[in-house]
């Protein structure tokens, strides 16, 4: 398995992917610079990591949505290379059209740092596939705009169309219907603001990210 994470300017959970990559998959790991206009050939993994990119001037994730590499990523998700974006790549993905709706400021207005409680709502994914039959799962949150909103439509097309993958259990953000990472129709593009590159061991508190790795490893 070959994977590349993109560091852009602000990104600060890069190197926390390509760790959790390497341990729970042996994969060979590239980073990649945001300013970059090609990829490293036979990708099975693209990774946009959380942060800051470009310190969430304008809105979180519109400027790095319009840095060089996203032309090579987009080109590879249209040929089915699978992408994760977590957190701040999650955001970045919704601003670069390759998910629909997009990341508000949290209901709250607060910035939001805390363990939370998933359902794994399609295991049927090439990013779920090794959970299996579970549907409870921990991992950790940390953003101030992770509040997932989309029109009514939209909503009814992810729900009906089997693209909500992870729902939270006690919403700490106040996204529209639980939702805590969809995949796109094609289902090898997925944004998620939980993260699965901090629980990949059970000395982080939860090891339950490394099954999503592993899901892709399988699927490569």
């Amino acid at each position: 398995m070959k994977a590349a994470v993109i560091v852009f300017p602000g990104s600060n959970c890069d190197r926390d992917c390509k760790t959790a990559i390497e341990r729970t998959t042996g994969a060979e790991v590239s980073m990649v610079w945001h300013g970059d206009t090609s990829l490293p050939d036979g990708l099975d993994l693209i990774v946009l990591p959380g942060g800051f990119s470009y310190g969430d001037y304008l809105r979180c994730g519109a400027m790095a949505a319009q840095s060089p590499v996203m032309r090579a990523i987009k080109a590879e998700a249209g040929r089915g290379t699978g992408v994760l974006g977590v957190c701040n790549g999650f955001q970045i993905l919704c601003e670069a059209g390759l998910l629909p709706g997009a990341l508000l400021r949290n209901a709250g207005l607060k910035y939001v740092c805390t363990a939370v409680a998933l359902d794994v709502v399609n295991s049927q994914t090439r990013f779920t596939a090794a959970y299996r039959d579970r549907r409870d799962v921990s991992m950790t949150v940390g953003n101030g705009e992770g509040n997932y909103f989309a029109d009514e439509t939209t909503l009814d097309r992810l729900e009906g169309e089997g693209q909500v993958v992870f729902r939270y259990r006690d919403n700490p953000n106040g996204s529209a219907r639980d939702i805590a990472g969809i995949v796109n129709d094609r289902g090898n593009v997925l944004g998620m603001m939980p993260h699965p590159d901090r629980a990949f061991e059970e000395e982080l508190g939860s090891s339950d990210g490394a099954l999503l790795f592993q899901s892709v490893l399988a699927s490569a």
